[in-house]
Parts: structure tokens; sequence; C-alpha cells
């Protein structure tokens, strides 16, 4: 098997792995070496053809093998570049990789609204976690922004397209795991958008994954729209008996308030097992889960501020539903220095 080293830690990988899925090898071996791990926007593992859009995910190729040591002149996709044995990547040891990944960030920025303090995703929003870590204080960009209006392409989900920054995931999300695509991107280039032919037109049981993959507040839940900030309300493990999917589910709480649904997510922000539409959408009584306990969110997450740990037995709520089980006291955690 390869061995590469990637900012200086080496790591030694089946044959055909990607430089990303090494870095993440790396960052699952030791939580303390998550650094190395390129952002990414338009990758997502468990969909086939993902990645290569949106160019978050820039390395630099200082050795290209042992055979062949030399570099590679210009920065590579991680998430399509597979490793070679005696590879050597940089990634935030690369002051050019930083400058370039500012630059695609900006991009990205360039017909993306402010508009953070009412929308939905703000909190769990990949894009904004990567302006925040590379972006610029102001835009350079001083020419008309694209803008359209938000519309429904189904009862469940509102489409923002102005957020949109095209990484393609919701297209395959529809392609993979549902039961006939009706959307895509229509038109080319600076025109180029994700629509739907006719409106309220995506119905399948699994469209509301769509949802869990947008790494931006394009693709909204209709049924959670302004209901609360994710940071004020208790993610908890949930699962029932579906005959459609697993059941395993975060029901993210507000006193006894069932106010969404979604599925889990690693810690790379991508989701264990689609869910779907049933759990997702209509079961939003406490009633109607078993709660497992609270969801392991991840420190660097402005949600694990209000979140909590397990540490002393006692009831979730004061007023527990018949099936929520005994489970360790609720505090806050304490902010990390």
């Amino acid at each position: 098997m390869p061995k590469v080293t990637i900012d200086n830690i080496e790591i030694e990988v089946p044959e055909g792995t990607t430089i990303l899925q090494a870095a993440r090898m790396i960052g699952e071996r030791n939580s303390a070496e998550r650094y190395v791990v390129p952002p990414t926007m338009c990758y997502y593992s468990s969909l086939e053809g993902s990645g290569g859009y949106c160019r978050t995910c820039l390395v630099k190729v200082a050795k290209g093998s042992e055979k062949d040591p030399r570099p590679i002149p210009k920065p590579v996709a991680s998430c399509r570049t597979a490793v070679q044995e005696g590879m050597v990547v940089e990634n935030t040891l690369s002051p050019e990789v930083l400058d370039v990944r500012s630059g695609v960030t900006e991009y990205l920025l360039i017909n993306h609204p402010l508009d953070c303090p009412i929308c939905d995703q703000a909190g769990e929003c990949h894009l904004q976690d990567l302006s925040y870590e590379h972006g610029l204080a102001t835009s350079r960009y001083q020419f008309e922004r694209r803008t359209f209006d938000p519309i429904d392409i189904g009862e469940t989900i509102k489409l923002h397209m102005t957020r949109c920054i095209l990484c393609y995931r919701c297209v395959k999300v529809a392609e993979q795991i549902t039961d006939g695509r009706v959307h895509g991107v229509i038109n080319r280039g600076d025109v180029a958008e994700i629509s739907t032919y006719i409106e309220q037109a995506i119905e399948n049981d699994f469209s509301g994954n769509m949802i869990d993959v947008c790494p931006v507040g394009a693709l909204t839940d209709r049924t959670f729209r302004f209901s609360a900030r994710v940071w004020i309300t208790k993610p908890m493990d949930a699962h029932r008996d579906c005959a459609q999917c697993s059941g395993k589910t975060v029901v993210w709480l507000k006193g006894q308030d069932v106010l969404r649904v979604t599925g889990r997510k690693d810690q790379w922000g991508e989701v264990e097992e689609f869910i779907c539409n049933e759990c997702r959408f209509v079961k939003k009584q406490l009633s109607d889960w078993i709660i497992e306990g609270p969801r392991n969110i991840d420190r660097h997450s402005v949600i694990s501020q209000g979140h909590y740990v397990l540490e002393t037995k006692q009831k979730v709520l004061d007023h527990p539903a018949p099936n929520v089980p005994e489970l360790a006291q609720l505090k806050p955690a304490k902010k990390s220095t």
C-alpha cells in the first residue's frame, strides 16, 4: 500500500485512495491532526461522481512520487487526485494553497448574499466556516450580483437560488437515491441555476435529503423555516421503526417540541444514512420517537456552545414523553480556551 505524507504527517493507505480521503484517515486516526484535512463544498463520499466542482480542496503536491519526485506545478483537487507511493502533499503548510483557497472563497461569495441573520443554515453552514477561515472582510466585486426569487420546488422544500454555489450535491442525491430526478442545472455560465421545469414537481419519498447535503442555505426545510436558531435547540439522537429507511435520525428539540428532523452526520458533515420524508417532515411529535440521548456535536461548531454533555443520571425533560428513557443530566459544556 502506498505511503503519503500530508503536512509532514505520514500515513499508509489502500491503492486508489485520494489525497482528501488520506487526509481524512489522518484526522480519524488522531483528532488533533484534523487540520490537515482540506475543506470541501461539493465532495460527498456516499454520492458517486461528486467532487471536482468547487475547488476549495486544492492542495500542493510538492513531490509526485518516489518514481517521479518532481512537484506538480499547479495546485490539484485533492478529492480527485489519487495518492502515489512517496507523495508529499502540502495543505496548511503552503502559503500558495492558502492564497488560492482565499481566492476560491472570494469567488464563491461573489453572488452569495450576506443574509446569515435570516438564513436557516446559519450556524451549520460550510460556506460560513470557509469564509471565516479564508474570506476577506470586504468584497472587491463591483458589478451587479445575480438574484433570484425564492421558489417552492416541492411541498416541503424552499429553493433560494441566490445562495446556491452550484455544488451539484442535490442533483447527485436526486440521481442516485430517489425514484426519478425532476430537477437539475439549467442554462450555462453565470446564468446557470438549479431549477425544475414545473414548480412543486419534487415529491419523491427521499427528496428531503437534498436539504441535508446542501452545504449552504439554498435548499431549506419549509416545515422548519424561521422556527429557531440551531444553536438554541437540543439535538438528540432518536430512532423509530420505519418501513422505508433505517429510522435513525437527529431530532432538534425546543422544550418538548420537535422543530425539525435530520439525518445523522459524521465528523465531516456527511449524512451517515439517508432518511425518508415521512421521518423528516411528518413525524414531528416527541411520542413518535425513542430518544437515545444528546447528539455528540463537534467542538468547532457554534451549536456545541449551547450543547450539553452527559454527566449524572436524570430525565432529559421536565415532563418527558412515555418513550423517553432515563438519560444523563444535561449540563452546558465548558467553553474551550
